[in-house]
């Protein structure tokens, strides 16, 4: 808790913070099982020869995209909120490595929905290899993110 102690400056204080802390990773856990799952849908809408297949598979991906869109902004407003109550987060560079990495995933989170969308339209714009590859990019950030917010090396 002393590091807690001393990044605080604005009301709430710390029992506040380690709720908003807490539903922050419950919002993250739940936006990171939807875009680890979805490109996996679009890897098999990309093998699928089938065209009643496919339109399932439409369906399924527009409906995972808007469940964990709210996902993601609950845990980036929960992740403001942790922020404005311990503002000296901000001057630590484990914090700005993280920060990075989040806007990252919400780029990426974004280019998923433009995925579902192209999807829907008709033929998949890109091969299940690509789609392969695209399903890895959430947990190089994962992983670096998770060991900057423990770790905390600089």
């Amino acid at each position: 808790m002393a590091l807690l102690d001393c990044v605080f400056t604005r009301g709430g204080g710390r029992v506040v913070y380690l709720w908003v802390k807490a539903f922050h990773i419950i919002f993250m856990v739940c936006w990171f099982a939807g875009i680890f799952y979805l490109p996996r849908l679009f890897v098999h809408h990309a093998m699928s020869e089938d065209a009643p297949t496919r339109e399932r598979l439409a369906i399924m991906e527009g409906k995972l995209y808007r469940f964990v869109t709210p996902f993601m902004a609950l845990t980036l407003l929960l992740g403001i909120w942790m922020l404005w109550l311990a503002p000296g987060l901000l001057s630590q560079g484990w914090m700005h490595g993280k920060l990075a990495l989040v806007a990252l995933l919400v780029i990426y989170h974004f280019r998923c929905g433009q995925l579902v969308r192209a999807l829907a339209q008709g033929p998949t714009p890109h091969s299940h290899r690509y789609y392969r590859i695209f399903n890895e990019l959430p947990v190089l950030a994962l992983f670096p993110i998770v060991l900057l917010v423990v770790l905390k090396p600089f």
